[in-house]
């Protein structure tokens, strides 16, 4: 039986065509969710029985169902992803290698069926031509950005690793950001997808992740892989097949049970292969490929590069509002490792002053940062942090045209002095306008000022 709370969220996935991530392009159509609605409504009554038959949600056209395409297409923002690990400020570029570099090694068929079967994981690892296309995408065309990633990993794999144990998740689930993002938490695809796991702002908020104007979760490695820990369980709940669960994590589970339907049923990823959307084919054997190359990636002769991230960090809790800058040139540190340690803050400002949010350090920063903190918090505050709690209305002085006086109302902190300097006159006429004896004036007093 499927739990009542994974049926709300099915039927919320087969309204909104809900999918953590918006690899794909695709577009559902008007058309495409009236139809859903309607199957959603007819089968609701038939989840609790865990039916095969399971309400769908179509991103293409219907067309002739005998038609089938089996075009595999690797994902535009995939590959923009690790054309962008060429430019990483992360990755050193210019130190020296961990490992001397040689060409990559004749490699069999043999040993990739091989290998695959000896990778201690929970998940399927099969092997076909698709999966050996895309390890030789690795192992060959791509080997700089492997390398990369291999050194990035040491930082970010730790995280997702802590995030998959507390829910009890398969470890091997941490190279899915590899195909999602390239491991850059600030990745944002070109359907809006977001961070390191490729959130969409909808899905991650559903599981608890904050998006606003100066900060958005989504790019946070820690809060991420926590969502997405909790999202890739319920997908598997639904499935109980994680080469599903996975593909429904790219394309949305709607896609995921048309296809199914179309494949008369059959629950099984590579029988449903050809009725899936071009890119989420390629999906599950780009992971199954990422798990080799990085596992193996000593027998491929690929070094790990050297990064710029450090692997020891402390997180310091600010009750105050904080620039990055402040903290970079106070602490001369550069700016973009502090980025890179605080992805979440969208315009480099940690607003502590409305709520406690975290600021991660390197580990030999964080007692420089306490002994500063004054230093940081006075550093060009006017134009980095200051804001106006609160404003004065312009007023335009009233002019009584039966006389030669201008009315001032005074305002909390005036005198006598500054509101006679205001109106080119004296504080012995204003005082003798309005017949007063002292110099003392309260707020919200109607002052007559005499015209000069």
């Amino acid at each position: 039986m499927i739990k009542f709370n994974h049926i709300l969220l099915f039927i919320l996935f087969m309204f909104f065509g809900f999918s953590a991530t918006a690899q794909s392009p695709r577009i559902v159509s008007e058309r495409s969710i009236a139809e859903s609605n309607k199957e959603v409504k007819a089968k609701v009554s038939d989840l609790t029985d865990d039916s095969d038959e399971t309400p769908i949600e179509n991103d293409e056209e219907e067309g002739d169902e005998n038609e089938i395409d089996t075009e595999t297409v690797i994902p535009d923002d995939f590959t923009s992803s690790l054309d962008y690990l060429l430019h990483n400020w992360a990755v050193d570029k210019n130190a020296p290698e961990n490992c001397k570099s040689r060409p990559n090694p004749l490699t069999t068929e043999a040993d990739y069926r091989e290998r695959l079967k000896k990778l201690p994981h929970l998940i399927e690892m099969p092997y076909n031509s698709i999966v050996k296309d895309f390890i030789e995408m690795y192992t060959q065309q791509r080997r700089k950005q492997v390398e990369y990633l291999l050194g990035l990993s040491d930082y970010y794999f730790p995280i997702f690793e802590a995030a998959l144990e507390k829910e009890k998740l398969p470890l091997e689930l941490r190279y899915l950001p590899i195909i999602e993002s390239a491991l850059n938490p600030r990745a944002v695809s070109r359907a809006g997808a977001t961070g390191i796991w490729q959130f969409m702002i909808g899905t991650g908020k559903m599981y608890g992740l904050e998006v606003t104007s100066l900060v958005d979760e989504r790019m946070d490695p820690a809060k991420s892989s926590l969502a997405a820990a909790k999202f890739l369980k319920e997908l598997y709940s639904i499935y109980s097949d994680w080469h599903l669960a996975i593909a429904a994590y790219n394309c949305g589970p709607g896609n995921v049970n048309k296809a199914i339907r179309r494949a008369d049923g059959k629950r099984d990823f590579w029988s449903i292969y050809p009725y899936l959307p071009s890119e989420t084919r390629a999906y599950v054997p780009l992971f199954i490929a990422a798990n080799y190359a990085l596992t193996y990636a000593p027998e491929h002769h690929l070094c790990p590069a050297k990064v710029r991230i450090p692997v020891l960090t402390d997180t310091i809790m600010l009750n105050e509002r904080v620039h990055l800058e402040q903290v970079s040139a106070v602490l001369k540190m550069p700016l973009d490792e502090l980025r890179i340690l605080n992805p979440q803050y969208r315009r480099d400002i940690v607003p502590g002053d409305i709520k406690p949010y975290p600021l991660c350090l390197p580990h030999n920063y964080a007692n420089l940062f306490i002994d500063n903190r004054d230093s940081i918090r006075v550093y060009k505050a006017a134009t980095l942090i200051e804001r106006r709690d609160e404003v004065e209305v312009s007023q335009v002085a009233k002019t009584d045209s039966r006389s030669k006086y201008t009315y001032h109302t005074v305002k909390k902190g005036q005198n006598l002095g500054s509101i006679a300097k205001r109106y080119r006159t004296t504080v012995k006429k204003i005082q003798r306008a309005n017949g007063l004896r002292s110099t003392k004036i309260r707020a919200g007093q109607r002052l007559k000022i005499p015209r000069s």
